[in-house]
């Protein structure tokens, strides 16, 4: 069951409170603030500090004083292993409280958040602590009278740029590895969902991670992610969030130091279902979930749905009949509420215009477009467009939005043409019950994951990240997420 809303506010109210301790140097009481609303009311919940390029400074500095230190840099995997567990421990004694944070500060429906995003979240931190003691170094093949030894180091200070969709849980998939290989972090959350953020980091410090180790930067991108991803003293950048942005963070990289990159960025994912895929039925929900879980603000959204003419109508008629019986749109506080708002104005406006251009380009309309007068008015229904073609917009662009294109298909090569026919490649689904054809197409998707018979983005011991303008330097999530949080060093002994 949802939490009061006084209960909701308070909570707020109380993580913000901690946010003086997070930023060496940083004065609560005289530094400016801005508020941060939510999104369903467009009341305000809260207010975050709004920090600027001395902020980022002083925790870089912080930070690397703490890493050259060895306060945890240099501490046993046994023990940082100990620390960490204790964290996802107290995340757990607080996972009503975390929930209400992200549902409240974001819009996500608050069963979403109990059920998947904070036990995600808690997950995540928990698995790489016990990873932690787990990995080992090589010994190299050398004459009898040599000894090469392959280790691996903490890069150093990191910088983790976190998206706005999914709060928690994407800080847990930068912090959990990135502190695990012993370096110290800088978080920046995005401006619109930072509340989760300081709670997170407070009871990590309560866990026993040391505050210099683990700091917070709150507010804009130009004020706060730019000096991140400019410091000559950040030695890596994870980021989440848009392939725009993610363009900037490697230019600020060739201006500065270069620092190593990894960007986890946009997505236009395919769903592909042949005439032999199993029951349609069977298959509906997955297809749905991809579509419009988390209100579409997800970068592994499968908005296009590429199927095979022979089992459009049927599959349409289903998936619009499951939409009216079970995804209901209205206040995210609400347990039944399946679809809350947009996250701004701007981006429901964005959504919205998406949906226009559609039906300007020729797309037919069969289920939604419209938006609703709930809250503050920022809810848009599950809309979905058949007789989307390749080179129109809502075939090509990011929508960021419940909002699901329809293309068909007659041959397979088509169908993986089609797939492959954008900029993107972070995911992608397909459906058919011959393995042989399973195994062809998902290995012609030009995709970081590809789901066969579901929609899925793996868990946590898979990695995850994309192709093409979907992805750069590396993946979060499984062991392949550790190996960009450290460096790889060579110790030759000679006879």
């Amino acid at each position: 069951m949802p939490l009061k809303k006084e209960d909701v506010f308070q909570l707020a109210r109380d993580a913000q409170l901690y946010a003086g301790a997070l930023i060496p140097g940083l004065d609560d009481d005289h530094e400016p603030h801005f508020d941060t609303l939510n999104p369903f009311t467009q009341q305000v919940i809260g207010r975050v500090q709004q920090c600027n390029g001395g902020h980022v400074d002083a925790a870089v500095k912080a930070g690397r004083a703490a890493f050259e230190s060895g306060v945890w840099s240099r501490l046993s995997p046994a023990e940082r292993k100990r620390i960490m567990l204790r964290w996802a421990a107290l995340l757990q004694e607080r996972h009503e409280e975390l929930a209400a944070l992200d549902c409240l500060d974001a819009g996500k429906p608050i069963t979403e958040c109990l059920n998947t995003d904070i036990p995600d979240t808690i997950h995540t931190i928990a698995w790489y602590a016990e990873a932690i003691d787990k990995l080992f170094g090589k010994i190299s093949p050398t004459a009898s009278d040599n000894l090469g030894l392959i280790v691996k180091e903490p890069i150093g200070v990191v910088g983790a740029v976190l998206p706005w969709n999914f709060p928690a849980l994407m800080l847990a998939w930068k912090a959990a590895p990135a502190l695990a290989a012993g370096n110290s972090l800088v978080i920046k959350p995005a401006e619109l969902t930072s509340l989760s953020a300081y709670r997170i980091v407070q009871l990590a410090h309560e866990a026993g991670v040391p505050k210099d180790v683990l700091t917070l930067v709150t507010g804009l991108g130009e004020e706060t992610g730019k000096p991140l991803g400019l410091h000559p003293d950040v030695d890596m950048v994870s980021f989440t969030g848009s392939t725009e942005v993610g363009r900037l963070f490697l230019t600020y990289s060739a201006q500065s130091n270069l620092k190593e990159i990894v960007l986890e960025c946009g997505g236009k994912s395919p769903q592909i279902v042949f005439e032999d895929s199993y029951a349609l039925e069977e298959i509906a929900d997955s297809i749905l979930s991809a579509a419009f879980w988390n209100m579409g603000e997800n970068c592994s959204c499968g908005s296009r749905l590429i199927v095979h003419k022979s089992v459009k109508d049927k599959l349409l008629k289903i998936l619009q009949k499951r939409l009216v019986d079970g995804w209901k749109v209205g206040d995210p506080q609400d347990p039944e509420t399946a679809i809350g708002p947009m996250i701004e104005p701007a981006h429901f406006e964005k959504v919205c215009g998406y949906i226009k251009t559609a039906k300007g380009e020729g797309a037919k309309l069969i289920r939604g477009g419209e938006a609703l007068k709930l809250g503050a008015g920022m809810s848009v229904e599950p809309t979905i467009f058949d007789g989307v073609t390749a080179e129109m917009t809502l075939f090509q662009e990011e929508v960021f939005g419940p909002v699901l294109a329809v293309t068909t298909f007659e041959t397979e090569a088509e169908a993986i043409h089609l797939a492959n026919a954008t900029n993107y490649g972070l995911a992608a689904s397909l459906y058919t019950s011959d393995l042989r054809r399973a195994q062809r197409v998902s290995r012609a998707i030009k995709a970081g994951t590809v789901s066969i018979n579901c929609f899925s983005e793996g868990d946590i011991a898979t990695p995850f990240g994309g192709y093409k303008t979907s992805g750069f330097g590396g993946r979060d999530k499984g062991l392949e997420a550790l190996e960009q949080y450290v460096q790889t060093k060579t110790l030759w002994y000679g006879g």
